[in-house]
């Protein structure tokens, strides 16, 4: 059976048992501290006939977590889908921002890796649409099993095309587990979503912070970066899967990106950080960067960021002005 693995060797979620025991108590300790959660993603009423019926105008809504419904040259695309209501024995911190019955039929579905915050079986059954998937390598097989017939697996770097909008499969620094006994036996990694006339998309899925960014960066011109910023406390023992805000920064420095989309955060309690400190540290590193505050979109859930122009050089707005 072929194991993954990430660039350099990198090991991730190897942490022997003591390491977990001591997450473990510190964990404890800021459960008494109480950790404040009373800070939300706000939601934002979607733009619900603009999202069914637009198949002309490039448009990004944040659904909520890592879940994104692209607009891009006909095409609607969902990234690693996911409306649980639950994780685990977590409640969700924020309502999805566009409900399952209110989403248009979906064409292509991308999904970074398997961890469940990422791949919900019930959610992706439920979106309507011909659903063309686009998966990691060794992650086929699952999905064939549970119903799912159109599937095509990618290594990293490899592409496919679908209606003249071209799908990459980039590397990324993480692992991969749904059962005891499936660790890394499918890859995970991010996606460069590129059309004629468009915007450059670059979903980053889940990641530590690695050499790989400058990589991607080098290989594509990227107009929006979706960049996770939440699950990096402590980082002590998150750091090698998941970039803390200031290294969601510098990846996005590294890529050469236009804008920034800040996700993978404020829908669940994966680790110890809280939506409003991961927001803090942002913005302070942006600060410090010298990163121009437009070139940062806060997302609202459900609210959409579109493009005026259909050419390479996109000027972006949110939708609340739209």
């Amino acid at each position: 059976m072929q194991r993954f693995g990430n660039l350099d060797s990198a090991r991730v979620n190897n942490a022997p048992m003591e390491q977990i025991g001591r997450w473990s108590q510190e964990r404890l300790s800021r459960i008494r501290a109480s950790r404040d959660y009373s800070h939300c993603v706000p939601n934002a009423k979607p733009d619900l006939p603009f999202l069914q019926q637009n198949r002309t105008e490039p448009s990004i809504t944040w659904i909520g977590h890592s879940t994104f419904l692209i607009q891009l040259a006909g095409l609607n695309i969902v990234t690693d889908p996911v409306w649980a209501r639950r994780m685990a024995f977590q409640k969700r911190l924020a309502p999805p921002g566009v409900e399952l019955s209110d989403m248009p039929p979906t064409d292509v579905v991308l999904v970074s890796h398997s961890h469940y915050d990422h791949l919900h079986m019930g959610s992706l059954r439920r979106l309507r649409g011909n659903k063309k998937m686009l998966v990691p390598a060794g992650l086929r097989t699952k999905l064939f099993l549970r119903g799912f017939r159109d599937v095509t697996e990618l290594h990293w770097w490899e592409d496919d095309v679908c209606h003249n909008v071209k799908f990459t499969f980039v590397p990324a620094q993480h692992w991969t587990r749904r059962n005891p006994w499936d660790k890394n036996t499918s890859h995970w990694g991010g996606w460069v979503i590129q059309a004629d006339n468009g915007p450059t998309i670059y979903f980053a899925g889940d990641s530590g912070y690695f050499r790989g960014f400058g990589d991607i960066g080098r290989r594509f011109k990227i107009d929006v970066a979706l960049m996770p910023i939440g699950a990096y406390d402590p980082e002590w023992f998150m750091s090698a899967q998941h970039v803390s805000p200031e290294e969601a920064l510098q990846a996005f420095v590294d890529l050469g990106a236009k804008y920034f989309v800040p996700m993978h955060y404020g829908a669940f309690k994966l680790a110890d950080d809280t939506p409003k400190e991961a927001l803090v540290r942002l913005e302070a590193a942006r600060e410090r960067m010298g990163i121009s505050e437009e070139r940062l979109f806060l997302l609202k859930h459900g609210e959409t960021m579109r493009f005026h122009n259909e050419n390479t050089d996109n000027d972006a707005k949110d939708g609340s002005d739209s």
